[in-house]
């Protein structure tokens, strides 16, 4: 189990397309705070490096959301990614 993991089991719980959630719902959400790296986008990025192992964003993705922080820099913006066909 990695620091991550309730935020993908808190991201399989939605039906929403795409929402937004503050750096402390987040907090709450996984129990602990986020290290001051969670402030740069480039920490969110889902779509960045994939071949470097990121704890936060496998998170995101096994919860089935691509997530990007946002320009308030207090808050990440998920977003649902397509499911495949036949899913």
């Amino acid at each position: 189990m990695n620091d991550y993991d309730a935020l993908r089991d808190y991201l399989k719980k939605q039906h929403l397309s795409e929402f937004v959630l503050t750096f402390a719902q987040i907090e709450e959400i996984i129990d602990a705070a986020l290290p001051r790296a969670a402030q740069r986008a480039s920490w969110w990025d889902s779509l960045r490096s994939p071949q470097e192992k990121m704890p936060q964003r496998e998170a995101c993705l096994d919860g089935g959301y691509i997530a990007t922080r946002q320009a308030d820099g207090a808050s990440v913006k998920f977003k649902r990614m397509p499911r495949p066909r036949g899913d």
